[in-house]
């Protein structure tokens, strides 16, 4: 079974305060993007792949460019690709942790992972989530688990705080950690969608909370969302732009560089480093 996951962009993101267990509570709606997608292939046993020649083909040759781990069991083998390089252990990827929080609860079959990556890794845009929720979902119809989106958010709001909205994959707001969701329509079909991803900028998680002010907001999520999208500027905010853009100026005039183009709205998404912005269609 091979798939596409997508990413998505954060329209507002408010960070409220902050929680006993660590965490914080914020409030965001996510919204799905389908201009930048990974590739992933489940297969159960020794089943035919379609991706993996395509890898080592492609990937030939680049030094650090494929990663491949076996679990202890030998139940899980993943392969991950990618351009840039991999520098992290496939086997803690949050696509082989889909399988493993899976495989706590029912018997699961050997399966193969095979995994490009052209989402970028620290931008904000959950390409790692989408990857997990994805597997999820993959291996819940491989395997025959019946499990209902509601029981795979449940799973999924396990490896990641924004993991939950992709196994819906539709417009959601998102509260609590992010796990929260509420389904919210929100039209921007009248406007062009443009997601800046710039080189050699990637924000952790850790840099974005750090010095983070948590409050509540002049205007309400739901308020803001609520105006015309030419009302969006100044309104519709981003908490983690102070932090994030004190750090990395050139991400502040890359936004300021949007809206001198003739952006309606323009933000930067999640914890960084990607932004986006609305142009009128």
């Amino acid at each position: 079974m091979i798939t596409n996951p997508n990413v998505k962009i954060n329209l507002g993101l408010n960070v409220l305060r902050k929680r006993e267990d660590g965490f914080h509570d914020l409030e965001t709606l996510f919204v799905p993007y389908f201009g930048i997608k990974d590739t992933l292939e489940i297969i159960t046993g020794d089943d035919f792949s379609t991706t993996s020649a395509m890898l080592f083909a492609k990937y030939n040759g680049v030094e650090q460019g494929l990663v491949q781990g076996i679990s202890e069991d030998g139940k899980l083998m993943i392969t991950i690709a990618r351009e840039e390089g991999v520098d992290w252990d496939p086997l803690k990827d949050l696509t082989a942790k889909a399988y493993f929080i899976l495989a706590e609860d029912f018997n699961l079959p050997p399966v193969k992972i095979f995994l490009e990556k052209t989402s970028p890794v620290g931008a904000g845009l959950g390409g790692g989530s989408a990857d997990a929720a994805f597997a999820l979902k993959m291996l819940n119809e491989l395997c025959g688990l019946g499990l209902s989106d509601q029981k795979l958010a449940e799973y999924a709001s396990r490896l990641g705080s924004d993991c939950a909205f992709f196994i819906y994959n539709r417009p959601m707001i998102g509260e609590g950690r992010g796990e929260i969701l509420t389904e919210w329509p929100v039209d921007i079909s009248g406007y062009d969608l443009q997601v800046l991803t710039p080189e050699g900028v990637s924000v952790s998680t850790k840099d974005a909370y750090s010095g983070i002010r948590p409050h509540l907001p002049e205007v309400p999520l739901r308020d803001a969302l609520a105006r015309p999208v030419d009302e969006w500027q100044g309104v519709l905010v981003n908490d983690f732009e102070e932090t994030v853009f004190a750090k990395y100026p050139e991400l502040d005039a890359i936004k300021r560089s949007l809206y001198e183009c003739g952006a309606v709205y323009a933000s930067m998404s999640g914890s960084g480093s990607a932004l986006f912005a609305l142009f009128k269609a």
